[in-house]
């Protein structure tokens, strides 16, 4: 349906750099922290999100998932990203756009997760906010939308403080850790704008070569 998307590139950014985050898209390579990390903190997740499948940390899972994002970042349907700290290469979490929506709406969803022994250090806040840059300007997104529970209170201060307004209450709106649980609902707009943070300056990007980088084992 290109007659209704309005932004046109060809690839997008390997790396989404800040001032001490680096968003970077996933490949093969990073099977081994990516699951060490998800299983050091199941138990800090579990509350936050869909129920894990049993075969969630295998390889071949990550394989299919690797498979998935790269043929989502080549239809413009989903961006994923994982969260690096900048000054050693350590794997901190992830986050991702998902559901783009083109044409006259210019919407995605925002999602994250955290590492449980970097949570409550700032991190996914300077993760937001470096991926601000990349999804309002070289993605051209009008809109990004974001949803957590109610008892998240340290969700809804981080998307508050990167300029996201609460628009709303979603009723039993995902099924997390095995129930269907009620959401806030919050959202912002290309221009809103997002509260100061001193060292902050904002995010460059670093291009690369294509999307089936994702899905290499180098």
């Amino acid at each position: 349906m290109a007659l209704f998307r309005t932004v046109s590139w060809s690839e997008p950014p390997m790396l989404v750099e800040g001032a001490s985050v680096l968003l970077r898209l996933p490949n093969m390579s990073d099977f081994a922290a990516w699951a060490a990390l998800r299983e050091q903190s199941r138990e800090f997740l579990s509350p936050w999100e869909p129920t894990w499948p049993a075969y969630d940390l295998t390889r071949g899972s990550f394989r299919r998932r690797m498979r998935r994002y790269a043929r989502d970042v080549r239809e413009d349907a989903a961006y994923p990203f994982l969260v690096i700290r900048r000054a050693d290469r350590v794997l901190l979490g992830g986050l991702s756009l998902s559901n783009v929506r083109r044409g006259v709406t210019q919407t995605a969803s925002l999602g994250y997760w955290m590492g449980a022994p970097f949570a409550g250090q700032g991190y996914m806040s300077a993760a937001v906010r470096t991926l601000l840059p990349f999804a309002h300007g070289t993605l051209g997104l009008r809109r990004i939308e974001a949803a957590c529970l109610p008892s998240n209170t340290p969700s809804m201060r981080l998307l508050e403080g990167a300029g996201f307004r609460r628009e709303g209450y979603g009723r039993e709106y995902l099924c997390i850790d095995g129930r269907w649980q009620d959401h806030v609902l919050y959202a912002r707009l290309a221009g809103d704008p997002i509260a100061r943070v001193p060292g902050f300056e904002g995010a460059s990007l670093v291009p690369f070569k294509s999307a089936d980088e994702l899905s290499s084992d180098a």
